[in-house]
């Protein structure tokens, strides 16, 4: 159902839900608009995608078998996601997924990073990639110092995209992201071919925060995507670390204010691990 249009991930869970106490193979897309309660400007496009799926139901599979996924319901998908609100239904997946099984940390950050952040990266990562996989969203900046860092100091790291898993964004990450699909982890809720639309990295910030046990800010500015994983890791009971920064350029006023919040102020990774022992 993930090609069927006009259904979101709430809906897919709804349908899940519905399907594991009922004879879900006989019901009709109409029935299925009821139980997913997608909304009325959507319904024109679900049946005619719903349609479609049903009579390319072997080629559709077929798709899915050239290229890895899991669903909530199999045994491999990562017990902390299934806690978070609005678990993702379905991931897409290239790399090694028993990297899944392992602890893990998001470290994020502004995607205009100054030489500051990316050595708060490089300091941090050396007793961090020890215990810890590395989890980030394969952006420009932060994100894309993390992963590197993490592979530098022969550690593991995951990336978690906003499209799908043959589509890069940003284009200047195409090997990083080629050598991590073959060597570590990329994750996509997305199918192939998904662009990387605006409302996508959101959602994507919700499966970085639920895979891990905290969250690393580095970096971020007012109302920047940063603060939303954090937030959404708070929100999922999971702890948030913030880097200082200065005052004057702006770089890492969000992560100020995170701090003024109550998020943990950490100034090297033995602050994160001292706290994550407790």
């Amino acid at each position: 159902m993930k090609h069927v249009q006009g259904i979101g991930n709430k809906g897919l869970l709804k349908v899940i839900s519905y399907a594991l106490d009922s004879d879900w193979q006989k019901r009709t897309g109409r029935e299925w608009l009821t139980i997913a309660q997608v909304k009325a400007n959507f319904r024109s496009d679900f049946l005619a995608s719903f349609e479609l799926s049903q009579s390319r139901h072997s080629q559709l599979w077929q798709d899915y078998q050239r290229g890895g996924f899991l669903t909530i319901l199999s045994e491999n998908y990562p017990v902390y996601l299934k806690e978070i609100y609005n678990p993702p239904v379905a991931l897409f997946y290239h790399g090694d997924l028993n990297l899944l099984k392992k602890p893990a940390l998001a470290m994020v950050g502004s995607r205009t990073a100054s030489a500051y952040g990316k050595q708060v990266v490089s300091n941090f990562m050396p007793e961090l990639v020890e215990k810890y996989v590395i989890v980030s969203g394969l952006a420009k900046g932060i994100d894309t110092s993390a992963h590197q860092a993490a592979i530098r100091h022969q550690g593991n790291t995951i990336g978690v995209i906003g499209t799908g898993l043959d589509v890069v964004y940003p284009q200047e990450n195409s090997r990083l992201q080629q050598y991590m699909a073959e060597r570590q982890l990329v994750l996509s809720e997305y199918p192939a071919g998904v662009a990387p639309l605006p409302y996508h990295f959101p959602a994507r910030n919700r499966i970085i925060a639920g895979l891990t046990r905290g969250t690393i800010i580095i970096e971020a500015k007012q109302k920047s995507g940063s603060l939303i994983t954090a937030q959404l890791a708070l929100e999922s009971g999971r702890d948030v670390f913030a880097v200082p920064g200065s005052v004057l350029d702006g770089h890492s006023i969000g992560c100020l204010e995170l701090i003024q919040q109550g998020a943990k102020c950490v100034i090297n990774s033995r602050d994160i691990l001292e706290e994550l022992s407790l």
